[in-house]
């Protein structure tokens, strides 16, 4: 009850991150409760990523804006047990990533055409083993981070930021997949996204999106030619804290 009067209370004064809720004392004779029940409420919102409690004289609970890694674990912990399949997170970004793209053409910076281009040449698949291709594809992704955060729609953003963000941590690959179907998917990502940097910086927003479609769809053939698959498994916390976990890496994995 004190964890939900005190989002009430975020509401009612439109706090924002950066803010500070009151201290535990005032906590406290606001909601006439002991300092036990208190400290276990602010310990709820810091679980949930609303706040961060700081100790000593200075210290306090202020509001932080929820990290898209915690939000993403809540999202994983739900998908956990639905039959998600990489067909149908294809299907969602045929839909997705072209409106993200064309969104973004109009308000793309140079740094960001930069970070595009720096992405391409990084991902070239000049590596011969299976798990530096892996992790180059992986890095692939990060083009499609780029131009989320240059599309001023959150809410597109946030659904496409969240969709990679799986496909990094939990896409596996079949070991049998021969090392020339990787170098094969790596160069046509590589090719499709200097297209699309070059239709961007015309500003030809139309033809961003054709591009994004017609990439989107040759990334599904190649991940159902690789034998691509969402690892069944729960995000640890260690991940979200971007600590190493303790347990060896998958071979093939897309976990980062």
């Amino acid at each position: 009850m004190v964890t939900e009067d005190i989002k009430r209370l975020i509401t009612q004064r439109n706090l924002k991150p950066g803010d500070k809720l009151p201290n535990e004392r005032d906590l406290q004779e606001l909601f006439l409760v002991s300092k036990s029940t208190t400290r276990e409420a602010l310990k709820s919102l810091e679980v949930q990523g609303l706040i961060t409690v700081s100790p000593g004289p200075g210290g306090g609970a202020t509001i932080r804006e929820v990290p898209l890694d915690r939000t993403l674990q809540l999202v994983q912990n739900y998908l956990f047990f639905k039959d998600i399949s990489m067909k149908d997170i294809y299907n969602a970004r045929r839909l997705l990533e072209p409106e993200l793209a064309a969104g973004a053409v109009p308000f793309i910076t140079d740094e960001q055409l930069d970070a595009l281009e720096a992405n391409i040449e990084a991902c070239a698949p000049a590596a011969k083993e299976t798990a530096s291709l892996v992790r180059q594809r992986q890095a692939d992704l990060d083009f499609h981070d780029i131009l989320a955060m240059a599309n001023p729609d959150p809410f597109l953003r946030f659904i496409c930021q969240m969709i990679n963000e799986l496909l990094r941590r939990l896409v596996v690959f079949s070991s049998d997949t021969p090392i020339d179907e990787h170098e094969k998917f790596g160069a046509a990502n590589v090719h499709c996204h200097s297209e699309i940097l070059a239709a961007i910086r015309t500003r030809d927003a139309q033809r961003v999106r054709e591009l994004m479609r017609e990439h989107m769809d040759e990334a599904a053939g190649f991940v159902a030619r690789l034998n691509g698959r969402l690892d069944g498994r729960l995000f640890l916390d260690s991940e979200m804290a971007g600590t190493p976990s303790r347990m060896p890496p998958r071979r093939n994995s897309a976990d980062s």
